[in-house]
């Protein structure tokens, strides 16, 4: 992101300062990234010298947000002008500001003020990525306006003012825009109650009793003042975190509408929906005959009835914050011409995932639209199943976020069928870290930050880039830590897995809950991650007890390379490009043999301030470690567990979880000369 400033010429500055202390530095020496000279107005000035912003200004200062603004920091200020108050207050049925309560002017001030710098460039589809002070991430479409502009939408309801964009000021930006926005302080299912579009799905989430869940919000134990700001060095680099501001529930619902239902499958109300509920669930479950199959009050609210589960699989248990999050941000180390960026999601049909994939490689789009995100796709050489379009946005007239979730439409039926089980999850499953667990997305730690081109200073503790995160043990569900558990924001020249990563420092131990697999059978676990000088040595466990775990193999030792005598040794080559088929073949028999694969082919990162692309499986330090290959019982839960046995200490004893896969064995279990699995 492009962050505006107004600023003279530091330099001018700086040469007083040396002429005039005698003291000479080279052009090398001083960091001048941080300079700052005060050159015109500030954001409060700007709206309180402008007659249009007078109804905004006195909100402003009524939600006692005005004095805030006279000072430095990083706001965007998205102002409506008196005409845009008048039409609000009309339409409350209002006469002036002055009867507006003081709740309400807090709520339209926080609203409307975002504290990082967005120019119109900036806002692409899908949500801001920093929430605004009222906590609600505000969504970004784009559009025309009366005179054919190309503008941007906020909200679905008011866009910014073509000919007043981008309005620079000393403190961050001001974008004038033609209303006032809205917003809501409701859950999830009152949101989503008011669309009568989707009347079959909410009379179905109300029969099932799914409803009672989705009003969870913030856990008001949770106190982040308990909690101080860290210092840590992950190989090189000096860096800080924090423990998260709050501890928050969120949801995120895929709603087929009526008229899918009904132009699909001839569905017209909940009963239908039942009916082929059971039709689906039936096929896959052993329980068909049991007594939760029924449409009576107390089967439908069942876990194991067809209904409760077709809902319950419509449902993620995160607040995955905007349309365009449910990939990673901007395609980050995602090789887009070879692999569609693709993530996997639990949902609330317990032992269930969902697959959700953004199609960008024209060779398997089979009909489907460059650019938009499907769930439960798979489209290749040898399946064609074309899963549910994920919808953007909703019709204006509706809201699609609450402060707890969001819901969007899907083309339609999600269902964990015999079809999604044995071929669309019938496959290498690559997980980033930063997935599995929901408070990640749902507190916007995932992915958070402004600018991964950018190297934070050392110990930079005002997270002008974005923030780095730990995790204090009982934050993270079905998570137990000992030791620093930290969340590194995505840089795109680290050699992270879509740009960030997860790391434990100190004499850690950590377990946690592995993502379901979709059948019973065997299954290998690896861990991808980058070997450093600097990392340590650890114990894997796994088993279905988090009590009792059985290690697996002898330690990891994160220090080695591909070109370890112990790996492949003299016999690793880089250019995988160069080699055969043939060879390439026995490349990954011997890298399996050693319980090894190469980094994901489809990965990359960039070196360090160039464009210069380096693929993970091209170098010796980025790849995969098998951690098991155990028989998995999909009915069940199982664990991890890292425990740290080196003796090397501080910043020598670091482990790195960067993305996990879970992989059966019709893939990993290729046997015929010459056939290897995909190296993507």
């Amino acid at each position: 992101m492009t962050m505006i400033r107004k600023r003279k010429n530091i330099a001018i500055l700086l040469l007083q300062f040396v002429l005039a202390s005698g003291v000479f530095y080279s052009c090398n020496d001083v960091d001048t990234s941080n300079y700052y000279t005060f050159t015109g107005e500030m954001m409060s000035e700007y709206l309180e010298s402008r007659e249009q912003y007078s109804d905004f200004t006195a909100i402003l200062k009524r939600a006692d947000l005005f004095e805030p603004l006279s000072v430095y920091g990083h706001y965007t200020c998205f102002a409506p002008n008196n005409d845009a108050f008048d039409v609000y207050l009309s339409e409350k049925g209002l006469n002036s500001i002055e009867e507006l309560t003081d709740e309400d002017c807090d709520t339209i001030a926080r609203t409307h003020l975002v504290k990082n710098i967005y120019e119109v460039a900036d806002m692409a589809d899908g949500t801001l990525t920093t929430a605004n002070m009222n906590r609600c991430y505000i969504e970004i479409t784009h559009g025309v306006d009366s005179n054919m502009n190309a503008v941007v939408y906020l909200n679905r309801s008011a866009h910014i003012l073509f000919a007043t964009q981008d309005d620079e000021v000393e403190n961050g930006i001001v974008q004038p825009v033609s209303g006032v926005l809205k917003s809501s302080s409701r859950m999830l299912p009152d949101v989503m109650a008011d669309n009568p579009t989707i009347s079959i799905f909410n009379e179905a989430l109300r029969r099932t009793k799914l409803i009672d869940s989705l009003y969870a919000y913030i856990d008001p134990s949770y106190n982040p003042k308990a909690y101080e700001r860290v210092k840590y060095t992950s190989h090189v680099n000096r860096e800080t975190a924090t423990a998260p501001d709050e501890k928050k529930q969120g949801f995120t619902a895929f709603v087929p509408t009526d008229k899918v239902l009904f132009e699909k499958y001839g569905i017209t109300d909940w009963k239908g929906l039942y009916e082929k509920a059971a039709e689906i669930y039936g096929a896959v479950y052993e329980d068909a005959g049991a007594s939760y199959y029924d449409t009576i009050p107390e089967a439908l609210a069942h876990r194991k009835n067809p209904l409760n589960r077709l809902v319950a699989y419509h449902i993620l248990d995160r607040d995955v914050i905007g349309w365009n999050l449910l990939t990673p941000r901007n395609d980050i180390g995602i090789q887009t011409t070879v692999m569609n960026p693709i993530d996997w999601y639990e949902t609330m049909l317990p032992q269930t995932m969902i697959r959700v994939e953004k199609l960008t490689v024209l060779k398997y789009g089979y009909g489907s639209t460059v650019g938009e995100r499907y769930i439960n796709r798979r489209c290749d050489d040898e399946y064609q199943v074309k899963g549910a379009m994920i919808s953007q946005t909703v019709e204006n007239e509706y809201a699609n976020s609450a402060i707890n979730g969001r819901y969007f439409y899907v083309d339609d039926l999600l269902a964990f069928s015999e079809t999604t089980r044995d071929v669309v999850h019938n496959c290498r499953i690559r997980m980033d870290m930063a997935t599995i667990f929901p408070e990640l997305m749902t507190m916007n730690i995932r992915q958070n930050g402004t600018d991964p081109s950018v190297n934070d200073p050392e110990y930079d503790e005002t997270g002008k880039y974005g923030r780095n995160y730990y995790f204090p043990d009982g934050y993270l569900k079905n998570v137990k830590v000992n030791g620093l558990f930290v969340y590194r924001r995505p840089h795109n020249f680290y050699d992270s897995y879509e740009g960030d990563e997860m790391n434990m420092f100190g004499n850690y131990d950590i377990t946690f809950k592995l993502p379901p697999v979709p059948y019973e059978g065997e299954w290998q676990v690896r861990l991808g991650y980058a070997a450093e000088p600097t990392r340590g040595i650890a114990q894997v466990y796994f088993g279905d007890d988090p009590n009792a775990m059985e290690p697996q193999g002898i330690p990891l030792d994160m220090t080695k390379t591909l070109d370890d005598p112990s790996i492949l040794g003299a016999d690793w080559v880089a250019n995988y490009n160069t080699m055969s088929q043939q060879n390439l073949a026995a490349d990954q028999k011997a890298l399996k043999n050693k319980g090894y694969y190469r980094g994901a082919a489809g990965g990359y990162r960039y070196d360090m301030g160039t464009t210069n692309r380096v693929i993970f499986a091209t170098q010796l330090r980025t790849f995969r470690r098998v951690l098991c290959t155990v028989h998995i019982n999909p009915e069940k839960d199982h664990y991890l567990r890292v425990r740290s046995v080196s003796s090397k200490k501080g910043n020598d004893n670091e482990f790195m979880l960067d993305y996990i896969e879970l992989v059966p064995k019709s893939v990993y279990g290729v046997t015929d000369e010459g056939a290897m699995e995909d190296m993507l």
